[in-house]
């Protein structure tokens, strides 16, 4: 069998102020951003859900009708597929629209399958973000017929933001505003992403990055539910991407309503002709001087408001009841206020909570369990997996906290599945221990960031250290047939005529780095020989091809300790020549090679 081996040949980047610029654009919108360092394929996590960045900005807190649409006989509702049905008129989504959400998706499930976005989750946001563009006045291309505009972010009821994009996106000079369907800031738009250029997408594959065309901002808004490594299948993913837009329990359990609502199915309406929502949260000011944002939806009180007073959610203009086919706001989702479960399954009966579970004790601090920092050689298994306490802080232990280990681009190393983020929960002990962790081939030190998934308590690193392996030894080297090697001059031996087994302590050794060289026939000092036997350039071109080459490295022994040499040719020089080959660890063996003289010569 032959070996593998490799021919040598041998003839005789952000400072303080500017982050602190991107927290406040976050801080100013219902919009999403991010921070942290640029990551190699996956966006880093954005801010902590607990931490808000909606800047207290209004959106449309209409609910789904009670009665839900009907999916097709046996359609199952997987999140994904194109499931449509027959419902009330809320159910329609513009066809464009549609179609932006869905190709986003599709998109994100070929580059990140681990965060599994449903195109359902998109449209619910865009549902409470822009009622789905204005009701899908769009054009052809997907871009918004006007521009669909927040408040102006001028520190009165929101964030200060003063101009970022020399109203490049907003039209302001003077202060941001959210644009778009899925209402960006431009900060964030262009700019404020981990790479530094910023969230935008070109989704439709125009060459641009529109934050006004809804397939770029479906895009983009996928690419920032699914940041850090999220898998929205697990609820608690979920409900952070959701409030990492607007960190708000109304707004989540809303657009988790939308979300149950459309994954029990929809169907398509021209663009133009969708359901436009009326009513926002109350309590809050679009932040113009007229109360209504400029080129935005209708965002105000309901037809027929008195002044100062705002209706329910629900569209009723009495307290505590809800509107015809609308939900109470406390309890989206079922006539009965429990929370709808996406996929339409029917859910458990409790009280409305962002979480399916009982908060545990609030963590005040992530410990390191053990003081040494973690080691192996590349390509081997961590003998001692990730591990970190969760106390409180009188240093009990906190049972049930979700706790996240997260791996840096900069090693290969990798979880189970080829995983880079992993979720664990603490136990009884308040222990999170995370799953075996493997060491890739990449060598050097990196730090493994552990945080909590629900709390701001301050993450924690462990420190791990990937060596190199050690380079394979060898003891003996040995040919496998006793078979005299001869040629006749200006011939070439037969082809794979040398082949040698390298052993270590008896037991083949394999990826053991061999040099071959022609030597002289000194006892006493061989030198490498110029003349007889050589090996040929298999990398030469041109007159080099021929150029006799008499030592060879960095041939390598393969799994079963064998290395077959490349062809040997000879010159017009007939006799006894010797080929020495030689490991690291200083084994020897010399090799006859014996050259006839022509015929009649």
């Amino acid at each position: 069998m032959a070996a593998t081996f490799r021919r040598r040949l041998q003839r005789g980047a952000a400072s303080t102020a500017v982050a602190a610029l991107v927290l406040a654009a976050l801080t100013a919108s219902q919009a999403p951003g991010a921070t942290g360092a640029a990551a190699a394929k996956r966006r880093p996590a954005p801010p902590p859900a607990d931490v808000p960045i909606d800047g207290g900005s209004a959106y449309y807190t209409d609910l789904p009708p009670l009665k839900s649409p009907v999916p097709p006989h046996g359609s199952p509702h997987t999140g994904k597929g194109p499931t449509t049905g027959r419902g009330p008129a809320e159910a329609g989504l513009p066809a464009t629209v549609l179609a932006a959400y869905r190709k986003a998706a599709t998109a994100i499930d070929a580059s990140d399958p681990g965060c599994r976005l449903p195109w359902q989750l998109l449209a619910g946001i865009g549902k409470v973000e822009s009622g789905q563009a204005r009701g899908g006045a769009v054009d052809a291309e997907g871009t918004t017929l006007r521009p669909i505009l927040g408040p102006q972010l001028n520190g009165h009821g929101f964030a200060r933001i003063t101009d970022t994009d020399a109203g490049r996106y907003d039209g302001d000079l003077t202060h941001d505003r959210a644009v778009g369907p899925m209402q960006f800031i431009p900060s964030t738009w262009s700019d404020g992403g981990p790479d530094g250029t910023g969230w935008g997408a070109d989704g439709n594959g125009d060459g641009k990055k529109d934050p006004h065309n809804v397939f770029d901002a479906a895009l983009a808004a996928g690419h920032y539910l699914c940041a850090g490594g999220r898998d929205l299948t697990d609820q608690n993913d979920l409900d952070r991407a959701i409030l990492g837009y607007n960190h708000s329990e109304e707004y989540l359990r809303t657009v988790l309503s939308w979300y149950a609502f459309y994954r029990n199915g929809t169907h398509e309406v021209p663009d133009g002709k969708g359901v436009l929502p009326v009513h926002r949260d109350a309590g809050r000011s679009d932040g113009d001087s007229g109360g209504r944002s400029e080129g935005r939806p209708h965002h105000g009180r309901g037809p027929g408001a008195k002044p100062g007073k705002s209706p329910r959610p629900g569209g009723s203009d009495k307290p505590g009841k809800p509107g015809k086919g609308q939900q109470h706001p406390g309890k989206p989702g079922r006539p009965d206020g429990n929370r709808p479960t996406p996929g339409g399954t029917e859910p458990p009966t409790q009280k409305p909570t962002p979480h399916p579970h009982p908060e545990p004790a609030h963590p005040t601090t992530l410990v390191r369990v053990g003081d040494k920092d973690l080691s192996t050689t590349a390509g081997t298994e961590f003998a001692t997996p990730p591990q970190v306490r969760a106390q409180d802080a009188g240093g009990k232990a906190v049972a049930g906290v979700p706790v996240r280990f997260t791996l840096p681009p900069a090693t290969d190393a990798r979880f189970p599945g080829d995983a880079t983020t992993v979720t664990v929960t603490t136990d009884k002990d308040g222990l999170a221990t995370a799953p075996t962790l493997r060491a890739g081939d990449r060598t050097g030190d990196f730090r493994i960031r552990v945080s909590t998934v629900r709390h701001t308590t301050p993450a924690v690193e462990v420190g791990a250290t990937v060596k190199a392996k050690p380079a394979p030894k060898a003891d003996k080297l040995a040919r496998t047939s006793d078979k005299e090697l001869t040629a006749t001059a200006g011939k070439a031996f037969a082809e794979d005529a040398v082949e040698i087994k390298a052993t270590y302590q008896g037991k083949s050794a394999a990826g053991v780095a061999v040099t071959a060289t022609m030597i002289t026939n000194d006892p006493k000092q061989p030198v490498e020989n110029d003349k007889g036997p050589y090996f040929k350039d298999p990398e030469a071109t041109g007159d080099a091809e021929d150029k006799p080459v008499r030592t060879l490295t960095g041939l390598t022994t393969d799994a079963n300790g064998l290395l077959k040499l490349p062809k040997i040719y000879t010159d017009a020089h007939s006799g006894t020549f010797l080929l020495r080959l030689t490991t690291a660890d200083g084994a020897v063996l010399t090799v006859k090679l014996k050259v006839a003289a022509p015929a009649g010569a």
